[in-house]
């Protein structure tokens, strides 16, 4: 993992300003750099446990941090992302339209309305995931590349040619599993693929760089044992933790309303996913939300949540 914050090289009331105000791109561009862009997949085994949602937080939360971001959706023929990112209406041209060469790379690019640092890449509703042709995604990533700092990947579940072709332009990944037993088993099985089969491990660039990221999590039923603990899940995947995301309302709210939850301050969800982003970029965070949550005398009295 790579965080370039550095600001040597450039004016003296340039380097001033915070670091949260300056994009690291044009920090890069500053020094001569270019093509540093870092890819991210989000990813996991089994189907229904957030990928969409932390594709959409994870971006989010590393444009309100100053990092110029694109989310790219590779659910060809079930896209969901622009809907999660509340962007649906403005979709003319998509990933598949860019590949084949019917419309260049900003003309399906969509900026978002909330955030000048966040864009949003949908992918064709009608076409099958055999229009994902590997040399056409690869001509496009290498684009993306020099305009954005981040490069995240909605990834669809599985292993199959969507999903493939997500992780082999991947430097890092996070892999998205709930506490159940067969959804962290199909955890193990796609860190496998990102070891064997991504093009780090063809060119024997070094290893993808792996995180887990622990979602749907409830404290309050890990402790009654109807769902595995933190420490189970680390021990079974032996990779490093980036986060756990409570069970909560506002991510099902935030998805019908087309609102990344980073976006929602008060949400326990929200928050969990800000840390999440700031540990991945080097911050030293609280790993918050992995305890049941203590509940006073007149609040268990009155029944109150």
């Amino acid at each position: 993992m790579t965080l370039i914050i550095a600001v040597e090289g450039l004016a003296p009331n340039e380097a001033a300003k915070p670091i949260m105000e300056q994009s690291s791109l044009k920090v890069r561009k500053a020094r001569g750099e270019a093509g540093l862009a870092k890819v991210i997949v989000v990813t996991s085994g089994k189907g229904g446990v957030g990928k969409t949602t932390t594709s959409a937080a994870f971006a989010a939360g590393l444009a309100l941090r100053g990092h110029k971001t694109v989310v790219i959706d590779f659910d060809v023929g079930l896209r969901n992302l622009d809907l999660v990112m509340g962007c649906e209406r403005r979709v003319v041209f998509d990933f598949i339209n860019v590949i084949n060469g019917d419309a260049n790379l900003n003309q399906a690019l969509i900026k978002d309305k909330r955030h000048d640092n966040l864009f949003i890449f949908p992918t064709s509703q009608t076409r099958d995931k055999n229009a994902l042709k590997r040399e056409g995604v690869e001509r496009i990533m290498e684009e993306l590349k020099q305009q954005f700092d981040y490069i995240i990947c909605d990834s669809p579940a599985g292993i199959e040619h969507g999903a493939i072709t997500a992780l082999y332009f991947a430097d890092s990944a996070v892999i998205v599993t709930n506490p159940e037993v067969s959804s962290v088993r199909d955890s193990d099985r796609i860190i496998g693929i990102l070891a064997s089969k991504s093009r780090r491990a063809e060119r024997n660039e070094g290893a993808v760089d792996v995180h887990l990221l622990l979602t749907r999590y409830d404290p309050a039923r890990v402790s009654k044992g109807e769902m595995l603990a933190v420490d189970d899940v680390k021990e079974i995947l032996s990779i490093p933790l980036l986060g756990v995301i409570p069970e909560s309302e506002s991510v099902l709210r935030a998805s019908n309303t087309g609102t990344p939850v980073v976006f929602d301050e008060e949400s326990p969800a929200g928050r969990a996913y800000v840390d999440a982003v700031a540990r991945f970029l080097g911050e030293q965070r609280e790993m918050r939300f992995v305890t049941p949550e203590r509940r006073s005398f007149f609040r268990a009295l009155f029944g109150r949540a």
